[in-house]
Order: structure tokens, then C-alpha cells, then sequence
């Protein structure tokens, strides 16, 4: 089945491609600055609907199916971004060492009008949260971890699916594939009840 995939990231791309889609990549081009008063999880649902009603509307056929997410870890109701550095990678793991944090990932799954149809497409939207609880980190655990590189492209400044899951994360409660990038089991039967309606 083909759909349109509006993110351009790898790990993404490959939970789609192993849920048996073939996709394309379109990317949205959206202003992702949170609103005044915006609370993480409004936000991500928020930031995933607009990101797929921008690529359903632009560059997708009538019928075809467009899924967009994004993810964002938090910690004492704070956003950790991507680490400006590996100074920046160190200060958000000691503030997740030891502890609780959540991963949440906003997705919304939208089917296209036909060209020239002003309502709004079809949309399936959701936010599916998971708990990440840390070991306690000693300074070298820290160091090793965040000068391998791996935490520099990722929010929190870690990779669950790499050197991360195996270095520092005690337990999830949830789904570990919402902790990578896009609770894929969940989207699937959605991309399916979608096609079937």
C-alpha cells in the first residue's frame, strides 16, 4: 500500500517501510513554534495535524493517505529538544538520570480531497505517551554516551534503538516503537481502517 510519509526521518521511514507501505517522503514546511500557553501534548498533536493537512492539501492525489507525527520527550512538563552539543547532550541526561520521563509522539493520519475541495480531509488524530525510566547515570556513563555522537540528532539526547537503549534506559512502560519515533502498530490499523471506510 503507498502512502505519503510528511517526515524525512530514517527511523520513520524504516518502521513504514517494515509495516509493509511503501511510501513517499514530503516533508512539511510548517512553523512548529509552540502557541502561547501550550501545553507538550496539545502541542505534538497539534504540530502533527498541521503537518498533514500541509502536505495532504499541496502534494497529495484525491484518496491517498499521508502520515505525519511528531515526537518530543518532557521531563517536569519541560520540552528537551535536540542537543545544541555535546555540553547540551550532558546537562539533559543528568536531568534524566534516575528518573521518569515521557516520550510522546502526536500523529495524525489524513486522507486527501480531490483538487479543488475546500473541506477538510479525513483525519485520524492521536497522541500516544510513554514512560522511559533511566538507571541512575555515573559521569562516565554520561561522557561515553554523549561523545559517541548518538544523542546529538535526538530529542532528549538519546537514541532508545541504540547505543541508549543499552547504556541507559531501565524500563518503558508503553510502546517502545512511540519511544523511536512512531508507535507504528497503532498507525498501521489506522492507514488500514482508513483505506477500508
Amino acid at each position: 500500500m503507498d502512502i505519503i510519509l510528511a517526515s524525512q526521518s530514517p527511523r520513520r521511514i524504516e518502521l513504514i517501510d517494515e509495516a509493509g507501505f511503501t511510501c513517499r517522503v514530503i516533508p512539511a514546511d510548517i512553523d512548529e513554534t509552540p502557541h502561547e500557553g501550550e501545553q507538550p501534548l496539545d502541542l505534538v498533536g497539534r504540530l502533527a495535524k498541521d503537518k498533514a493537512l500541509c502536505v495532504a492539501s499541496e502534494h497529495a492525489h484525491a484518496g491517498e493517505i499521508v502520515v505525519a507525527a511528531d515526537t518530543i520527550v518532557t521531563i517536569d512538563g519541560v520540552i528537551l529538544g535536540k542537543p545544541a552539543d555535546a555540553q547540551d547532550a550532558k546537562r539533559m541526561l543528568r536531568l534524566l538520570s534516575g528518573r521518569t520521563h515521557q516520550v510522546a509522539t502526536g500523529v495524525c493520519v489524513a486522507r486527501a480531497n480531490a483538487a479543488g475541495d475546500t473541506a477538510e480531509p479525513v483525519l485520524q488524530n492521536f497522541v500516544e505517551v510513554t514512560d522511559v525510566t533511566f538507571y541512575a547515570l555515573d559521569e562516565d556513563t554520561i561522557e561515553e554516551y554523549a561523545q559517541s555522537g548518538e544523542p546529538l540528532d535526538k530529542a532528549g539526547a538519546y537514541g532508545i534503538q541504540g547505543k541508549g537503549g543499552r547504556m541507559l534506559v531501565e524500563k518503558i512502560d508503553g510502546d517502545f516503537y512511540n519511544v523511536v519515533g512512531l508507535p507504528i502498530a497503532r498507525v498501521a490499523r489506522t492507514i488500514r481502517d482508513m483505506q477500508q471506510d
